[in-house]
């Protein structure tokens, strides 16, 4: 009798409504970190009427909204400086507390396998010193959010992936520069730090990339585009809508990006492409123009048909800083490796984006960010006078002979050349040319710089011509 009685009640809650219940995205969660000294959005769904609140420990403060009748509410709540650990509490007809929550500085990462490649590394392709980097590895102050893969033909809400602490088995399986670059910040600026990683190997840009933004950055559309495919990765839009459109609106205070080998195809398109992407992704999240910082692709040696188009495509990621605002490039010419696209000093990588950001988004003074960038020539008889920026203190090979420099005359041949410095600036000459009407400097596919301001920061490929 008592067993029929139970299998009745049973009967009976079932067929009763639904409670309301509150739910949250993924990214809402312990262990997570939030952007300080911010107004951050917190949002998710109810099956239900009623008002959700949201109760933050650091103020006691209570914030309350009603969720629309799609089910979805948002509210924004006030971070103080850095700290923790804190809780958030979500109350409806359930409560969720959120424990273990950090405030501080919160980064997305971003691109394809250059920054997708963990700590552990990729198969017989290492990342120099992984093992000093997961024995150094635990760290409460640095927290990891690895999106995981997917991808969408229509924007989703949410993703699959934890918040974890920086501890040997979250970091071994995190982006290496991403990791590093949390590392950095942190020893210096000594508050949290929560790096979210959204990464795909393979995937060119127009698969980061919303459909209008797309549509609007390359108006002559995507018919022959070599860098995208039929594959779900390489589909325009895909990325954004399944790893990018469900993170938008978390509070960050800015985006490393490492992204750019797929697109060797099309690299015309890219000086459009990458300020549209950025201006597209700023617009979503709504908090003006957060840092950007990206890093110009390495140096490999690419096959005949391609080798024209690597060095081109690094000269249009140069000149995307000057499109972009709040943006900057981390130079790679002498991080390369001959036949490996994913280099293995991820290490030097990371310091030169943690250089931008110490400079420029945390206005820490005296770090140098910049090498040397080409300004201008001036020919005198049978040499090339070559001025530059970022060069206060002139220049160094920091041991390395100059041999990366070539010279051409009127018939636009180029004939290996020598190269010397003389202050703030290079002299270059060539026996073979005696009229010389322009210079190129590791303006190849395969290279490895040489020419660095004295603080240690490479010169990138340049050319002096638009043959």
């Amino acid at each position: 009798m008592k067993l029929i009685t139970k299998i009745l009640l049973i009967m009976l809650l079932a067929s009763l409504p639904a409670a309301a219940q509150v739910k949250l995205p993924a990214f809402f969660s312990d262990h997570m970190v939030l952007q300080q000294k911010s107004k951050v959005k917190i949002w998710g769904t109810v099956s239900g009427d009623g008002l959700v609140c949201v109760v933050t420990s650091w103020s006691n403060k209570s914030y309350r909204t009603k969720a629309g009748v799609d089910g979805k509410w948002l509210l924004q709540i006030e971070t103080p400086a850095a700290g923790g650990p804190f809780t958030l509490e979500i109350k409806q007809k359930n409560r969720i507390i959120l424990n273990d929550v950090m405030i501080g500085e919160v980064w997305l990462c971003s691109g394809q396998s250059n920054m997708d490649m963990p700590v552990k590394g990729y198969l017989n392709s290492p990342v120099l010193g992984s093992n000093d980097l997961l024995i150094e590895a635990p760290n409460k102050k640095i927290r990891l959010f690895h999106v995981g893969r997917n991808t969408s033909a229509t924007a989703l809400s949410d993703v699959k992936g934890a918040w974890m602490e920086a501890d040997v088995s979250a970091v071994k399986e995190f982006s290496a520069v991403g990791f590093q670059f949390a590392k950095f910040i942190q020893q210096h600026l000594g508050v949290p730090v929560g790096m979210i990683q959204s990464t795909w190997g393979g995937s060119p840009i127009e698969a980061w990339m919303d459909k209008f933004a797309l549509e609007e950055g390359l108006k002559e559309g995507l018919d022959g585009d070599k860098a995208i495919s039929k594959a779900a990765h390489q589909t325009p839009s895909n990325l954004f809508n399944g790893m990018i459109a469900p993170i938008v609106g978390y509070g960050i205070r800015g985006v490393l990006w490492y992204q750019g080998e797929q697109n060797r195809h099309n690299y015309a398109s890219y000086l459009t492409l990458q300020p549209a992407m950025v201006s597209s992704w700023r617009k979503h999240w709504g908090i003006g123009d957060w840092p950007f910082y990206y890093v110009q692709i390495a140096p490999m040696q690419y096959s005949e048909s391609q080798s024209a188009l690597i060095p081109r495509l690094r000269e249009v990621q140069s000149k995307a800083m000057g499109l972009i605002p709040q943006s900057g490039m981390a130079v790679s010419i002498d991080a390369g490796e001959e036949r490996n696209i994913h280099p293995a000093n991820k290490t030097v990588i990371s310091k030169r984006l943690a250089y931008w950001a110490l400079a420029n988004a945390y206005q820490k003074q005296g770090i140098v960010f910049r090498g040397p960038e080409y300004e201008s020539f001036k020919v005198s008889n049978d040499t090339v006078e070559l001025q530059f920026r970022n060069a206060e203190l002139g220049f160094s090979t920091f041991g390395k002979k100059l041999t990366q420099f070539e010279i051409s005359g009127a018939d636009r041949k180029f004939y290996p050349a020598d190269a010397v410095l003389k202050g703030r600036k290079v002299l270059v000459y060539s026996e073979q040319v005696k009229k010389p009407v322009a210079v190129r400097y590791a303006f190849k596919d395969w290279a490895v710089g040489e020419l660095y301001n004295t603080e240690g920061l490479p010169a990138s490929s340049f050319r002096t011509d638009n043959w």
